[in-house]
């Protein structure tokens, strides 16, 4: 990088420090001189000597952030170091070994004022100027990954990321593994740094708006390029913007308007990387996109996309929030919704796709809303049902149904609207009937042995109830003609019901249910073994086995009489605690 003179020349500063009183400047200036002499005749070790100076002042400035004195230090320092650096007779060996560390040290004066903020932006912009691109990259990615112990972090990062956009469009060659190597870098440190934010922060939209100026760099640089290497660049395009669409909502997705200018500006993205909203609920583009990745086993990247999926499923809710946002992604929201009402697979596929958002504890309620309301709309009742196709296996899909269903159960439970508690069990309801019943039982099971929450067991059994009415007992409304058929045809899950009424009165881990926390999935329990033995009894039929001698001892000798005895107990007890006689022994 350096370029060798016989004689170093170095900058005056006499012009400056005749008309300066300030002793921190004064003694800037002469750390700078020093620097300037010594780098050139081959000694660098001013130059940190230099950088802890600097420090020195930021941090006095940071600590002290209302005293005027401290803040006005702070801009004079970062002046004087600009003009030092645009001086004609500063060798190009100062300036290279300068670029190693000031770059890091001018951005911690970044929060301190817009005026910081811009100094510092534009000493940043000589050094992208001045040096060489390939070398200044990795120095920005450096000084961006070690954000970590800042005070207010993201007003670090700032002008480092306006940096990396600016110096990737100087790169002359090998874009791709340039742009690939840094992404992680920057995606890594948004993901950190926004857990300081507050949905209200400016800091946080100016933040966000300068990780999108990295994508048009990006895309600017596809431009330039052909063939597999411009796919795997727009492929990386494609997912550093739904990374970053997940944290933009993930930070200040509860405020909606506010955040729908910059999600359109991220939607635009989507024709030009290949995204669909279909592509993109299903997952099928996500999947298409991260293969390559997946194959060259970039370990290091895909974990920098943990939010990629999140990314994608909250993309398509933004753009049924908002048309505006629909039209900037080039989507067609209600097409999107017609073709899935119209695809069981891809139904299947989309619910997977939006656990991601319901299971996410830290998404805003808001996003979740409006997340259960376009399931609503792809599962709609009447259309959903005709395309049900009873013999389809969705043994593969199985595990993220199950997911979703969990996620959907949480949201039911935690959520403090009463009207998204309301949406979100119904679409529970219509996800599990989209399920064919010879899968459905191991759902109910595993959704049943898994709940924390007596409530939720006692929702999950009186939906069990249900179908067992809709899918099984029906059938004893027909004729003895017909009987035998409807034995044959019954589903295996019926016959299996009373699997489910064991898991609450002889819980896995083994005992009879803790009473009375875990009273309402007892008493759900109950009323599905009796709706079961009185339908049973009063049709004539035995699907699942209620009626035979076994299973009724069972039922009493296992499952009453160890819960009459838990009751019992309990009640004796509370007699104890009410009785006058035994209040006066104490």
């Amino acid at each position: 990088m350096a370029t060798e003179t016989s004689e170093p020349h170095e900058p005056s500063s006499s012009s400056s420090s005749s008309t300066t009183k300030n002793p921190l400047v004064l003694h800037l200036l002469e750390k700078l001189s020093s620097c300037s002499t010594l780098i050139a005749s081959g000694d660098e070790k001013s130059v940190a000597e230099l950088v802890d100076f600097i420090d020195s002042v930021s941090d006095s400035a940071v600590s002290n952030h209302g005293d005027s004195d401290e803040q006005g230090n702070a801009v004079e320092v970062l002046s004087e170091t600009h003009k030092f650096l645009l001086s004609p007779l500063l060798d190009q060996a100062v300036i290279d070994a300068l670029s190693f560390e000031l770059p890091k040290a001018v951005s911690k004066f970044a929060g301190l004022s817009n005026e910081c903020l811009r100094i510092a932006d534009s000493i940043i912009d000589f050094f992208i100027e001045n040096c060489s691109p390939r070398d200044m990259l990795p120095i920005l990615c450096e000084a961006l990954d070690s954000w970590n112990g800042m005070v207010h972090a993201y007003d670090y990062v700032a002008p480092l990321l306006s940096g990396i956009s600016k110096v990737l469009l100087a790169i002359q060659r090998r874009h791709f593994e340039q742009v690939k190597v840094a992404v992680p870098v920057i995606l890594n440190v948004l993901k950190a740094v926004c857990s300081e934010f507050s949905a209200r922060d400016t800091e946080c939209m100016n933040l966000f708006i300068r990780a999108l100026g990295i994508a048009d760099s990006i895309r600017a640089i596809c431009a330039k390029l052909e063939g597999r290497v411009l796919e795997k660049l727009r492929d990386v395009l494609g997912s550093y913007i739904l990374q970053i669409m997940a944290l933009l909502s993930l930070v200040s997705g509860c405020e909606i308007p506010r955040c729908l200018p910059l999600v359109s500006r991220l939607s635009e993205f989507f024709p030009f990387c290949g995204l669909s909203y279909l592509g993109l609920i299903t997952g099928s583009d996500v999947d298409e996109m991260t293969r390559t990745f997946v194959a060259e086993e970039e370990d290091d990247y895909m974990r920098c996309l943990s939010y990629i999926k999140h990314g994608a499923a909250i993309s398509v809710i933004w753009g049924h929030i908002s048309v505006n946002v629909a039209r900037a992604a080039g989507g067609d929201v209600s097409a999107v919704k017609d073709e899935i009402l119209s695809n069981q697979t891809e139904r299947w596929q989309a619910v997977g796709m939006l656990k991601h958002i319901f299971s996410f504890v830290d998404f805003p309620w808001e996003l979740k809303k409006h997340a259960i309301d376009f399931l609503l709309c792809i599962t709609d009742g009447n259309i959903a049902r005709n395309c049900i196709d009873e013999d389809t296996d969705c043994s593969i899909y199985m595990p993220n149904l199950y997911a979703a269903l969990q996620a959907i159960t949480m949201v039911i439970m935690y959520t403090p609207d009463t009207v998204l508690r309301k949406n979100a069990f119904e679409a529970l309801k219509r996800v599990l009937a989209d399920i064919p019943t010879s899968q459905r039982f191991e759902i109910f099971q595993a959704l049943i042995t898994n709940s924390m929450s007596s409530p939720m067991t006692a929702l999950l059994l009186d939906l069990v109830r249900s179908d067992l009415y809709k899918e099984g007992f029906q059938r004893t409304a027909t004729g003895k003609d017909e009987e035998k058929q409807a034995n044959k045809t019954a589903p295996l899950w019926v016959a299996r019901a009373l699997e489910l009424v064991e898991l609450v009165f002889r819980p896995p881990k083994g005992g009879p249910p803790s009473f009375p926390e875990h009273g309402d999935a007892v008493l759900a329990a109950l009323n599905l073994y009796r709706f079961i033995l009185m339908t049973e009894s009063a049709g004539k039929t035995n699907y699942t086995g209620v009626l035979s001698k076994k299973n009724l001892e069972k039922a009493f000798n296992e499952w009453l009489l160890p819960l009459r005895a838990l009751v019992a107990g309990i009640m004796a007890e509370n007699k104890d605690d009410h009785d006058p006689l035994v209040m006066d022994t104490y």
